[in-house]
């Protein structure tokens, strides 16, 4: 039971943020409205998704270091548990562009910039599939995982920053803050992104445990 809670934990959490997210009080705000609700949903999936991606680098460098196929496994599987974040994330973010700004995917840099990160991680994928030897997958995956992660920091994060787009906190736009994300909003927010970081986590562990069973049952055949 000592290692389930975290899980049932995050269970309750998503629970009581979905229940919030579509029927609890929200700021009345211009253009956003009722949409607003979607920030409990789309930013926490690049809160999980980053936090996997930082996972599957620190998991990479260990491999590096140390050489345990195990340490390969996590990575790859905290990449493709990110990648399914990634997925929901750009979802929700077009369900929103589409309501808030007339279209799905406007010509934005922090979208453009989404996209060629998503890009980035699905060639890592192809790249691992490509290679037959484990051990050279492993070593080349890995040093391409390490050099991806900061550059998607920057294609999401910075770059937006320095130029015009259309999201807030981004080229002269004012933060949540500024649009007055008040104690009706933080608390499930926070919640939020606490939780589906949660719920990432325990994807993450699944899939790296299935991947030992399989691997276990390679080494036995």
């Amino acid at each position: 039971m000592r290692k389930k809670w975290w899980k049932i934990l995050a269970v309750m959490i998503i629970c009581a943020v979905i229940i919030n997210g579509l029927l609890g009080p929200v700021p009345r705000l211009f253009i956003l409205h009722e949409s607003i609700r979607n920030v409990y949903f789309h930013v926490p999936m690049w809160f999980a998704m980053i936090s996997m991606y930082l996972v599957s680098v620190i998991y990479s460098i260990k491999y590096l270091n140390t050489g345990k196929q195990e340490y390969d496994l996590m990575a790859i599987e905290a990449v493709n548990t990110g990648i399914t974040f990634c997925f929901l994330g750009l979802a929700t973010g077009m369900l929103w562009a589409n309501i808030t700004w007339g279209e799905p995917w406007p010509n934005d840099p922090k979208l453009n910039g989404s996209a060629i990160a998503t890009l980035m991680y699905l060639a890592y994928l192809v790249l691992r599939n490509a290679l037959d030897e484990e051990q050279k997958r492993a070593k080349i995956s890995a040093v391409y995982n390490i050099f991806a992660f900061p550059i998607i920091i920057v294609l999401i994060y910075i770059l937006p920053k320095l130029t015009d787009s259309l999201h807030p906190g981004s080229g002269g736009n004012g933060t949540f803050a500024d649009l007055q994300m008040s104690n009706e909003l933080r608390p499930t927010f926070y919640s939020s992104v606490i939780g589906w970081i949660l719920i990432a986590t325990w994807i993450c562990t699944l899939r790296y445990r299935m991947r030992l069973l399989e691997r276990k049952q390679e080494l036995n055949a």
